[in-house]
Order: structure tokens, then C-alpha cells, then sequence
């Protein structure tokens, strides 16, 4: 009986080998796009509202026009990924950009009557545009219009209404290629060489050797980056690609040279003008970390071009000690004080940017005025690692500082021109709780036309989001400097709406610039006086109608509910219109969740939901669905802690499940749902939360995971806020994969991913090999790979056929479900 049980074994692998080979058991479809089904596609086609930007005078508004989606056309360009980058090197612009199809002005204050938009004119045929900036008065915006082989500046005269174009042959390959100068009749742009190199073909231009990698013998935490530097052929095209000349241009198009060829990755005006802060990419290249980890020289010169002084040479960096408060040792955050004309403030890891060393003060920050003759200045140290400085005036400044591993942050007052004086301690809390957050510091413009502290008679103002118990109250607070206490100026009454307080427009006459919404009413700005007591005298500024109307009668709530443990949960519920909830029918339940750490109990129980915020669907939610007679549980909390020593991860399968058990036991409970008919879905972190559900629980029909990642000994330095590596915590690594469990998951699951996924850890073979893996041993999966998309899905093909693979799944697998 043995040897039969033996051959029967061996003739079963083989036939399941054959199967597999000859495509009986995992088969590839031949599908074209479809579109999802006439309730989705009906909110899917929509035509959104523009992006509204409002000048610090509030005398005029910029709309930004874009479309719902871009188009495989879009994405379909030519590409070179190149040290963490990908660039088009036709246009030499980054790919993967959103660009504004249309621009219109209109003055903030009118009448509705009279808040008809003007035309932006002599915009750019089929008008590709980014990087929007305003000139230091306000008065004009630049912007880059990129074509099918060049990238162009333009500006827009905002009270004419009238754009122009200024120049051409920019270079696109970081994340801006021009600033304005402080005149604002000029602006500094990063140009195309006229000569440079031709791009070397991989195909056919063959290396001199092979490729060499050198471990140094000292330890680093190197995540898995994308899209690095494999071989010569790739840094001479990067060099290449990366390479500009500094000119300064006119608004009437008149160029001079400024600077000399080299890989700009940073340009900064000093607030008076009078000097320019530059970073260059310099040599040795990198085949293991992206372009920002690469040896850098920051200069500054002078406006004639003038180097003044060598201000910091920083080397390779090829990976941080472990721990999320590590960083690398030397100069960082350096940048302009925004309170003087011209003063640089940097910060240095005392503790060599290894959070394992035991120190006193983790980082020192200094300043250095110009022309930078004398020596720095000690400003003061931080006992954890220093985050950033919000300047006021000659005495009064704030910094803040923080730790990963508690959630700490906290924020201080000092005096700038006392040098190594005791700060004052204003808050310390837990960046989680979301309940004690103060608010944010609020800023105004000074005689630089920089951002400093808006201060008035000794008061500095807090907006907040104003989170609570009993719901989202946003609030405005003035904190006396001299009492170190505040008062409240303004909370939102609101219980049918929801106010978000966006900023100050008048901080004498108490006037802020607020945004107001419903659950069907689309979000709209308008201004609000502070000083009178009527918390309904507004001024509406903007009319946009809701687009989405067919789910305006859908029922939605935020209902709470507790784990087994006790910890507080909470999700935004979606019932579909005209349900009966006292009817007793049980609706299918779609779950839809991303999994966050935290370090206490109490802070993972907060609610930070609000149902009166504006229904917005879109593909990364289930939405959707409610149209199609589901239910369904948005955002729910799936919160992973680890207390006192503990990490989260040490029982993340546990509280995931957990999560799960008390979200369906509520609902249930609660008479709305059918438990055998429930679905969970998530995208990134989202998915790997997917398909570990399906792994290590019963409680699924079905579930749908998109673009994650599902073999932690892939991600072996760390991922999310795991800090430990896997040869730290190897158990935890395995534990948490569910690859590793693949012969243990028998529920239906979609796999979706794009086929160009950038995002570090997520790289489109962690959804194909996961795919092998389940289809191998007989689970019901199925694999959709979208092309030409990165880590979010843009193009219109790719989405309307997301939702209709997601619907056919739903409906055979849950809503279908005996």
C-alpha cells in the first residue's frame, strides 16, 4: 500500500507538471479592455472640478484644469530608468507626470453672477503643464509646457489673462528646472547643453567588462530600490540625460549664461537675491542606491556668477544604520534662514546618524551668514533628531524634533540671537494621537517674500484638524508667547458638514480661507471673518457641483466597534439607496483597508473619520459597489500594535485577523450584512493585509489585492515601520509571507498589478511569482497585469477595465456566493 501511495504520488506531480506546462491548469486569456457596468461607469466618467489656487492677497484665483485620467497614449512614451529615475529621452522630461490641460483666472471676490472664469489666452496647442509657480509679487505664474521633444517655459500675466512662452530646452529630469529671480522679470532655468553626447544603445553598444559590486565590510540597511544604475552604459546615459547649464532668461526670452554643464539637482535663492545656494550630483555613481543618495557639492555663488564659498562635499551614501531615526552623517537639510537676508541653516548628526549610539544630543544645528568668512554658529542641539525650523523674527523662532520608535515630536521655542540658550519645550506628544494634535504654526510673508511665523502683539495662530471623541471639530488658536497658553479664536460648529480651515487671509481682521462639504455637497471655498459671532457669515468664492449625483442618496455613517482586546475600530459604511435597514436583508459586505502601526493602544483607537466628508469614488476604494446592492466598510481600522518592547509585528497575523473578526461581527450585528458573503480588498500594504486574510482566515469569499508585495525575504532590510531586518527577525519575515503559506490559501483571489511598478518593495514580480506560486498548487486565482502602470493606476483604459475585472470577480465570488 505504501509503494502504490508512493506512485501515486509521483504519477500526480507529474500530471499536474504537464498540466501546468501545457497551460490545462494556469491559462492566459486573450481579453481586450472592457468597462465596468452602467451604475460604475456612470460615476467612473466624470468630469472633475479644477484645482484652485488663491494668490496671499486673495485678489485673484488660478483654475487648473486636468482630465479624470490620462490615457494609455500618455503613458506609452519612451523611457530610460536610470538611477531611481525614468526619463523620456526624447524630451528629456521625467515620465509618469499629471499635466494641466487648461488654465483660467478669475478674481476671488464677486457676486455668483459674476464669477465666470476668464480664459487663459495664448496657451499652447494641446497644452501639457506642470510645475505652476508664482512670481515673488504674485503677479504672474511660470510654467513648463512639455511637448513631444522639448520642454518649454512659460509665464501668465494673471490680470491680463495673457500667457506667453519665455523659452525652450529645459531640462525636465528632476522635479523642477527653473525659479524665479527676485526681481520677477527673470527666472533662472535649467538648459539642455547645445552639445552633448549621443545616448548609448544597450543593444548595440556592448560594455568593456562586466559589472562590479563591492561590499566595504561595514554594515547598511539598503532597501530595494527600482529603476538603479546597472551597468557603464546606463551612468553615461544618465550623466548625459542629467547634465544642464544654468541661464538666466528674461521675460522678453533674452538668455545669459550663469553656470557651466553639470547634474543640478538643486538651486536656492537667497531671500535678499543677492546669492544662489547650488547642488550638483558629482562622481562616484551608485549601482545599489538612487541619484539622491549620490555624492553632492553645494556652492554658493554670486549673482555674477561668482563662487563664493564651498559649502558642503558630501559622499556616496549607500545605506543608514538601521532605524527609521537614522540618518547620514554630516551637513543635512541645509537652506536659506527665511528671516535674514542671507543666512544658511543646516543640521549635523552628532551621533554619526546611528540611532544605536548612545548619546546626550543627537543633532547640532547652526547658522552661516554670508559671504560665509567667519565660522558657523551653534544655534542649539536636539536630544532627538532635529526635523525642521519655522523662523519668526530677530528673537523668536520654532524647531522641532522627533523619534520613530516612540511616535514622539515635539516642538520648541528659541531665540536666535542667543546662540546655545536653553529652548522652551511648547509640546510633547505622540504623533498618532491624533486628539492632542495643537495644529500647525501659521506662516505670512515678511519683506523677503519668505514664509515666517505670523506674529501679532506677542500671539502666534494654530489651525487644527481638530479631531475629537465626539467627531471633527477644526479649531484656530492663538498662543500667547509670553503666557506660553492658548485661546480659542474659532471652532467649526458643524454636525451635517464638514469645514476644513485651509489658511489665514487677514490675520488683523481675523479672515480665513475655508473649505466646506457634505457628504453630497462638493467641496467649495470660502472666506470666513472670525470676529463675528454668526459662524454661517461666510462668502462663498467658488460654485463646483457635485458630479456624482447618483450616489447622493446612498446612506452613509461611521460606525465604531471594538476588538476582542478591547481596542476601539472604527470604518465609514456605505449602504446602498432606499435599503431598509430594518428590513432584515442581508446585503453582501465589501471591506476595504490599509494596515498601520502603532505603539499604544490608545492612539490606534482613535477615529479619524468624518461621514460628512464629500463621497468621492474612485479606484482605489469599493465605493463603487454600493451601486451594485452591497454594503461596504471603507477605510476600515486595522491598526497593528506593539506596546512597551513588543514590536507590532510580532503578532501582525493575529491583529489583522482581529481587525477583520470584529468589523464583520459588528455589522452583523448590527442586521445589515450576510457573513458568508463578505469580500476584502487593499492596494500596496492594502494587499499584502489581502492576501494574508485569505491566508489565515475563514472569513473571506473572496478577496482582491492589488500591486503589493507577498515575500518579505524580498524586502530584507525592512519595510513599512519594520525597522529589524530579516536576519534580525526571520520568524516575523516568514510569518508575515504569504507566499510562504501558498499551499494553505484555497480562497478566490484577483491579483492585480501594473506592469511598471516603482514603487521600492513593491516591484511587479512579487504579484507574477505569487501568481505561479497559488496556481500551481490549485488555488482559484487569477492575475491582471495593467500596462505601462507604475505603482498608482492613471490611465482611463487601464481603470474602467480594473473595475470591470473587479465587478465579474465580486459578483461570481461574493455576491454570487450559496
Amino acid at each position: 500500500m505504501k509503494l502504490l501511495s508512493v506512485r501515486f504520488r509521483l504519477c500526480l506531480i507529474a500530471t499536474v507538471t504537464l498540466l501546468v506546462q501545457h497551460g490545462i491548469l494556469m491559462s492566459q486569456e486573450n481579453i481586450q479592455f472592457r468597462t465596468p457596468p452602467k451604475e460604475i461607469m456612470e460615476l467612473a466618467d466624470y468630469k472633475p472640478a479644477p484645482q484652485v489656487s488663491i494668490d496671499t492677497r486673495c485678489e485673484y484665483m488660478l483654475l487648473s484644469f486636468k482630465g479624470a485620467y490620462q490615457t494609455l497614449a500618455d503613458l506609452n512614451q519612451e523611457e530610460l530608468k536610470l538611477a531611481g529615475l525614468r526619463i523620456n529621452p526624447r524630451n528629456n522630461m521625467a515620465t509618469g507626470m499629471r499635466y494641466d490641460n487648461n488654465l483660467m483666472v478669475r478674481k476671488v471676490t464677486c457676486d455668483q453672477g459674476e464669477c465666470e472664469p476668464v480664459q487663459v489666452k495664448g496657451l499652447p496647442e494641446n497644452p501639457r503643464i506642470s510645475g505652476k509657480t508664482y512670481s515673488p509679487d504674485e503677479t504672474m505664474v511660470a510654467f513648463t509646457n512639455t511637448t513631444d521633444d522639448d520642454v518649454e517655459l512659460w509665464v501668465v500675466d494673471i490680470a491680463q489673462a495673457q500667457a506667453k512662452r519665455v523659452a525652450t530646452g529645459l531640462n525636465g529630469f528632476v522635479d523642477f528646472s527653473f525659479i524665479w529671480m527676485k526681481d520677477g522679470k527673470s527666472l533662472l532655468m535649467w538648459s539642455l547643453p547645445k552639445e552633448r553626447p549621443a545616448l548609448l544603445d544597450q543593444k548595440k553598444d556592448l560594455p568593456k567588462g562586466p559589472s562590479v559590486s563591492v561590499g566595504k565590510g561595514s554594515q547598511s540597511q539598503t532597501r530595494t530600490y527600482p529603476d538603479l544604475l546597472k551597468n557603464e552604459l546606463d551612468a553615461a546615459n544618465f550623466e548625459t540625460l542629467a547634465t544642464s547649464e544654468l541661464v538666466i532668461v528674461t521675460l522678453d526670452g533674452e538668455k545669459r549664461p550663469f553656470l557651466g554643464k553639470g547634474i543640478y539637482v538643486g538651486s536656492e535663492l537667497s531671500p535678499d537675491g543677492n546669492y544662489i545656494l547650488v547642488t550638483t550630483i558629482t562622481k562616484p555613481y551608485s549601482y545599489i542606491v538612487p541619484a539622491d543618495m549620490f555624492p553632492m557639492k553645494s556652492c554658493v555663488y554670486d549673482m555674477n556668477s561668482n563662487l563664493i564659498k564651498v559649502i558642503n562635499e558630501k559622499p556616496l551614501f549607500e545605506g543608514r544604520p538601521k532605524g527609521s531615526s537614522s540618518t547620514f552623517p554630516g551637513m543635512r537639510l541645509m537652506n536659506w534662514r527665511a528671516d535674514k537676508p542671507a543666512s544658511l541653516y543646516y543640521a549635523v548628526a552628532l551621533d554619526r546618524g546611528d540611532q544605536s549610539v548612545k548619546v546626550e544630543y543627537r543633532d547640532e544645528v547652526f547658522s552661516w551668514d554670508a559671504p560665509f568668512i567667519g565660522e558657523p554658529v551653534s544655534l542649539f542641539k536636539t536630544s532627538q533628531r532635529f526635523s525642521r525650523i519655522a523662523w519668526g523674527d530677530d528673537n523668536r523662532a520654532l524647531f522641532m524634533d522627533y523619534w520613530v520608535d516612540t511616535r514622539s515630536v515635539r516642538t520648541f521655542l528659541f531665540n536666535p540671537s542667543k546662540p546655545g540658550a536653553q529652548p522652551v519645550k511648547l509640546f510633547d506628544r505622540n504623533r498618532q494621537d491624533v486628539y492632542s494634535d495643537p495644529g500647525s504654526f501659521q506662516t505670512r510673508k515678511n519683506q523677503f517674500g519668505k514664509y515666517t511665523l505670523a506674529i501679532e502683539n506677542d500671539n502666534l495662530f494654530l489651525i487644527g484638524d481638530g479631531f475629537t471623541k465626539e467627531g471633527q471639530f477644526p479649531f484656530v488658536d492663538k498662543y500667547d508667547l509670553k503666557t506660553l497658553k492658548t485661546k480659542r479664536l474659532y471652532q467649526s460648529p458643524y454636525t451635517d458638514r464638514m469645514e476644513r480651515l485651509r489658511a489665514f487671509v487677514d490675520f488683523k481682521k481675523g479672515v480665513i480661507l475655508v473649505n466646506i462639504q457634505s457628504k453630497n455637497e462638493y467641496p467649495n471655498y470660502y472666506l470666513r471673518n472670525l470676529d463675528k459671532k454668526d459662524p454661517k457669515a461666510l462668502k462663498q468664492l467658488t460654485f463646483f457641483k457635485n458630479p456624482f449625483a447618483s450616489i447622493a442618496n446612498v446612506h452613509k455613517e461611521v460606525i465604531k466597534y471594538k476588538r476582542k482586546d478591547g481596542v476601539q475600530l472604527s470604518g465609514t459604511l456605505y449602504l446602498p439607496a432606499g435599503y431598509d435597514k430594518n428590513s432584515g436583508e442581508k446585503l453582501p459586505l465589501l471591506i476595504w483597508a490599509y494596515p498601520e502601526e502603532f505603539k499604544d493602544a490608545g492612539s490606534a483607537g482613535q477615529n479619524k473619520l468624518n461621514p460628512n466628508e464629500f463621497t468621492f469614488p474612485y479606484y482605489g476604494s469599493f465605493v463603487y459597489w454600493v451601486t451594485r446592492g452591497y454594503a461596504v466598510l471603507d477605510d476600515a481600522s486595522f491598526p497593528i500594535i506593539g506596546e512597551g518592547e513588543q514590536e507590532p509585528n510580532d503578532t501582525f497575523i493575529e491583529q489583522l485577523v482581529a481587525n477583520a473578526e470584529a468589523a464583520i461581527d459588528a455589522l452583523d450585528g448590527l442586521g445589515y450584512v450576510d457573513r458568508k458573503r463578505v469580500a476584502v480588498g487593499g492596494h500596496s500594504y492594502g494587499a499584502f493585509m489581502t492576501a494574508n486574510l485569505l491566508t489565515h482566515s475563514n472569513l473571506f469569499a473572496c478577496g482582491i489585492a492589488r500591486s503589493g508585495a507577498y515575500n518579505r525575504t524580498l524586502t530584507p532590510f525592512g519595510f513599512q515601520s519594520e525597522q529589524r531586518n530579516y536576519w534580525d527577525a526571520p520568524d516575523v519575515y516568514n510569518k508575515m509571507s504569504p507566499f510562504m503559506y501558498a499551499d494553505k490559501m484555497k480562497t478566490p483571489l484577483l491579483l492585480v498589478h501594473g506592469d511598471s511598478d516603482d514603487n521600492m518593495g513593491t516591484f511587479t514580480v512579487q504579484s507574477e511569482r505569487y501568481y505561479q506560486a497559488l496556481a500551481g498548487l490549485g488555488a482559484p486565482v487569477r492575475l491582471v497585469l495593467l500596462p505601462k502602470e507604475s505603482h498608482s493606476y492613471v490611465a482611463r483604459e487601464n481603470i474602467l477595465h480594473l473595475l470591470w475585472e473587479q465587478d465579474e470577480f465580486l459578483e461570481k465570488y461574493c455576491k454570487g456566493k450559496k
